[in-house]
């Protein structure tokens, strides 16, 4: 689908400045354990399956949506593995578009379709081991990958962040 309207007006209001974007991935596995991985062909890294959250979209129905616009697979997600964000989360896209993400992370079960995106955002789909993946855009946490997991969701921390907070009091 490329930028939805409501991120295309806000783009004509500020630019190419940063702006924050909620957004959603999908961890999709095939039945040797690999991983669904997508690359858009225009010198960007690999990435997962993902893209923002539009107005009024629960992260959930927005993960479904995203992964069929650019897999062309119905999924349903089955777990929220992770939450990030912050200045790792930070990316420019190539026009000079600067975002930085907050994603929800969800495990996604493939309930049909055929792998063939539905827009133009995506050059190539390819399911790749987790210990030989590519090079990604944004900085997920190796637990994500694993299916071995803690089973917890995962999320930053730092025990710094307490002490700043209590400072501030």
């Amino acid at each position: 689908m490329g930028m939805s309207k409501y991120y295309q007006e806000l783009r004509r209001k500020v630019g190419s400045e940063l702006i924050f974007m909620p957004s959603v991935a999908g961890i999709i596995r095939n039945e040797s354990g690999e991983i669904l991985f997508q690359n858009k062909g225009n010198g960007e890294k690999w990435s997962l399956p993902a893209g923002a959250i539009e107005p009024g979209e629960a992260p959930a129905e927005a993960v479904v949506r995203e992964v069929w616009e650019e897999t062309g697979l119905h999924v349903v997600p089955g777990k929220l593995l992770g939450v990030f964000g912050g200045k790792e989360f930070r990316y420019q896209y190539p026009n000079g578009h600067k975002v930085e993400y907050v994603v929800f992370v969800f495990d996604c079960k493939v309930r049909g379709g055929d792998l063939n995106p539905t827009d133009s955002e995506t050059a190539e789909l390819r399911y790749i081991s987790p210990e030989n993946r590519p090079e990604l855009a944004l900085p997920y946490p190796e637990s994500i990958f694993t299916e071995t997991g803690s089973g917890k969701t995962e999320f930053q921390w730092d025990k710094e962040w307490v002490k700043l907070a209590n400072q501030r009091s």
